[in-house]
């Protein structure tokens, strides 16, 4: 099971990592797991206010994947 979690940069782009996490993981967990990982890359700052994250858990099934822009 994975989640993405879609987090704003200093940039004013958006990142969006995949977090592999039990399906009762914590949104705070989620959260600061891409939010560290976001740290360790060469991009600009991600904002540290979780409640600007975006927190969605993704489908493990092919036929449900979509493509999204930002």
């Amino acid at each position: 099971m994975f989640w993405m979690v879609a987090l704003l940069a200093q940039d004013g782009l958006q990142y969006v990592y995949r977090v592999y996490a039990p399906d009762d993981a914590l949104p705070a967990d989620l959260f600061w797991t891409a939010f560290h990982c976001h740290d360790d890359g060469p991009h600009p700052r991600a904002s540290d206010r979780f409640d600007a994250a975006v927190i969605w858990r993704a489908s493990t099934s092919a036929a449900d994947l979509t493509a999204h822009q930002y």
